[in-house]
């Protein structure tokens, strides 16, 4: 009898600890499950812009080519949230957090309206995923513009330049120019990109910066001229015009075109999605479809990569703004 209860007693205990043991690797088992379903929803990619931008445009090619490619098992939907230079956007998805369904893009606005104190927000309530491309800037004039290279416009007086709004590239652009340069290039801003654009080709303006397919259009047409690029070296289908930095003049601006989730998502979603986005990035439909169509500058960062790049942009953003007396 006593023997009996001694193997009942034991093996009591040997199934507590069993028991306990499954506990423990519950968590785990079902983290394991979760990788392995995701995604098992649609993915809903937010554009913190209007349709026809910039970042629609990325959202809507990205989308394609993972769709044509049959990169996920889901679909993913483009949704816009405009508005507040983009911090209605941004905001959606922050508040969607440690939720991996939810995508989004930086822009300039990502890194500016937070350093103007116009969203709660900064880039560190967000997830980097990846980097996929990079857009330079180019500053244009007329085809029978007096301004026929950048030494020319050290020279000049009474010089205009167009931009989108006070906060952007351009006018950032703008204001770097006249320090580089010991220019007084007095900037104009205006609504949008086409406005500046008719201003300029109307002859109300004498400069603007644009990217690519706001420019080469253009130019290829031989209504207008090219002067520099803000890459750090010549584009591939602007092979006759230098850069800034050739020239001798500290000018290096590239657009980041990067994806992030809301904060606090599974590692495992991270990871996946490094995945997908590094497949988009080196595919030829990518290419085709984004990179060469628009004159984009190709590129991929992981994840963490992406972080740094991000921490760097603001921090350029923030002493440039600070400079020019944007921010205190």
């Amino acid at each position: 009898m006593e023997r009996l209860k001694t193997r009942n007693g034991l093996k009591r205990r040997a199934l507590l600890a069993y028991g306990a043991t499954l506990l423990a690797l519950q968590p785990m088992l079902s983290m394991t499950a979760q990788a392995q379903d995701y995604p098992a929803e649609t993915m809903n990619y937010v554009v913190a812009f209007g349709v026809g931008g910039g970042s629609d445009i990325i959202a809507r090619t990205m989308a394609k080519v993972i769709d044509d490619k049959k990169l996920i098992p889901v679909k993913m939907l483009v949704e816009n949230r405009p508005g507040g230079s983009g911090a209605i956007g941004y905001s959606f998805i922050n508040a969607q957090k440690g939720n991996p369904y939810y995508l989004g893009g930086v822009g300039v606005s990502f890194f500016t309206t937070p350093l103007l104190g116009k969203m709660p927000l900064s880039h560190r309530d967000f997830t980097p995923l990846a980097a996929i491309a990079r857009s330079p800037y180019i500053l244009a004039v007329t085809a029978d513009s007096d301004i026929k290279t950048i030494d020319d416009i050290k020279t000049a007086t009474g010089l205009t330049i167009g931009t989108a709004g006070a906060v952007s590239d351009p006018a950032l652009l703008a204001h770097l120019l006249n320090k580089e340069l010991g220019a007084s290039i007095k900037v104009v801003p205006f609504d949008g990109e086409g406005e500046v654009m008719a201003a300029v080709l109307g002859k109300h303006l004498d400069l603007l910066f644009g990217n690519p397919n706001e420019i080469l259009e253009q130019v290829n047409a031989g209504t207008m001229r090219a002067l520099a690029v803000t890459s750090a070296e010549r584009m591939t289908s602007l092979p006759d015009v230098p850069s800034f930095s050739e020239l001798g003049h500290d000018i290096v601006h590239t657009q980041l075109r990067g994806i992030i989730m809301p904060k606090d998502v599974p590692a495992e979603a991270v990871t996946y999605w490094e995945g997908v986005l590094k497949t988009v990035a080196e595919s030829p439909e990518w290419r085709a479809q984004y990179v060469d169509r628009f004159n984009e500058i190709p590129l991929f960062l992981n994840s963490r990569e992406f972080g740094e790049e991000i921490v760097a942009t603001s921090a350029r953003y923030e002493a440039l703004m600070r400079e020019l007396e944007l921010i205190k």
